[in-house]
């Protein structure tokens, strides 16, 4: 369960006003004192998560938040960060005080929880020292129209009704299409071609990597890992050709050439790119590059923060495969964690990592900002695929993707 990716959970946020009992509910929740709980308001200032598991859901990962009533300068900056907790939130958690009851910010909230369709559970905490009505608690449920559980986070009662609910409430789309499962029948084999380069973590493979084995050994095919070195070698060996041929973006060319034609070849981050995102919206984004001219103003994305190395994909090799394929210079910006600028406008390109260590909301989050803006954006294995002219090709398991370079 430890091990389980950040970006691979179901993202609960806790959600309330200060002193509601938060981080006391993440307490009870999680059978730990992992969230520090003072009765002076405002003591969570910065998200704070938590893995745990919830069965049968799984492994998920718990969100504190800072009050959604905080004050003052620094209060405003703390209700911001909490709001674009909702860009990650798979399922939201609405703790109300029972003393003050619904005020204007849980409807505020609630508003903006629906506008991006998240799933809602409401609860009305410290049943142990203040029980409301059945009044009250009706009037609060019809204003916010939201069904309200009474618990207390201090003495456990409701918690595991709390649970049930959660579990009943949890969306069955979070984690998108598979990987790669449903493009493979039992007793395939397919090959991966994993370059050990200085990009790669000593001694460990990169996640998406270890994802697309995991899919393929849970789906009972058989997954042959070689380096691109070894490949025409290995598909000589093979009794019967492979399935498919799953490449590191960066290995396309020669992958390509040394992979026969008649068996499909992609790439690990365009399968990333459905199973986090949206593929068609990125094939549009790769497709986007023909357009490109020098001098426009394009935006690099990550998901996550690593060290860089010579000749980093990100800082190097994309923005010199964009200059060679627009002939020119081009104006870059950089993004990285989990910043991503509100003001899109002024670009003309969006490139994003594969956002393996992104959960697939926040990603979809991003590509609706990409979209309301009007700004192409594509990801790192599909615009590598694009500017070295074997895209097409790549989106052999995909022919609605590759109607739309045919469009």
């Amino acid at each position: 369960m430890q091990d389980t990716p950040k970006g691979s959970r179901l993202h609960i946020a806790i959600f309330g006003r200060r002193n509601a009992g938060k981080s006391s509910l993440i307490n009870a929740l999680t059978s730990q004192d992992i969230a520090l709980v003072s009765s002076v308001p405002g003591t969570t200032t910065d998200p704070v998560y938590k893995a745990m598991e919830i069965l049968p859901i799984g492994p998920v990962m718990i969100i504190d938040t800072a009050g959604i009533d905080d004050v003052g300068d620094l209060g405003a900056l703390r209700v911001e960060r909490t709001m674009q907790v909702l860009n990650k939130t798979d399922l939201a958690v609405l703790v109300i005080e029972p003393e003050d009851g619904v005020t204007s910010f849980e409807e505020e909230l609630i508003t903006e929880i629906r506008k991006r369709n998240i799933p809602i559970a409401g609860v009305i905490n410290k049943s142990d020292i203040a029980v409301a009505s059945p009044d009250k608690i009706e009037s609060w449920s019809a204003a916010l129209d939201l069904p309200l559980l009474t618990i207390s986070a201090r003495t456990g009662q409701g918690i595991e009704e709390l649970k049930r609910l959660i579990i009943k409430m949890a969306p069955d789309n979070w984690e998108g299409p598979q990987l790669i499962g449903d493009l493979i029948s039992p007793g395939d084999t397919v090959v991966l071609v994993v370059p050990i380069d200085l990009a790669a973590p000593k001694g460990r493979l990169i996640l998406p990597q270890v994802q697309t084995i995991r899919d393929i050994l849970d789906n009972d095919a058989a997954a042959l890992v070689v380096k691109e070195r070894e490949l025409k070698e290995a598909l000589e060996d093979l009794k019967q050709p492979p399935r498919l041929v799953v490449t590191d973006s960066q290995e396309f060319m020669k992958v390509g050439a040394d992979t026969p034609p008649d068996v499909m070849l992609t790439s690990f981050s365009i399968l990333q790119a459905r199973h986090k995102g949206d593929l068609e919206t990125l094939v549009a984004g790769a497709k986007a590059i023909e357009h490109l001219q020098p001098g426009d103003k394009v935006l690099i994305a990550e998901g996550c923060t690593h060290h860089r190395q010579a000749d980093d994909i990100g800082k190097v090799k994309i923005p010199r495969w964009l200059r060679q394929a627009v002939g020119g210079e081009l104006d870059f910006e950089w993004a990285s964690g989990g910043s991503f600028p509100a003001d899109l406008g002024k670009f003309k390109l969006i490139v994003h990592c594969g956002a393996c260590m992104l959960n697939r909301r926040e990603m979809l989050y991003r590509l609706a900002l990409a979209r309301e803006a009007g700004v192409p954006i594509v990801n790192y294995g599909l615009m590598i695929a694009q500017v070295h002219g074997i895209l097409y090709r790549a989106l052999a398991p995909f022919p609605l993707a590759q109607m739309i370079l045919e469009e």
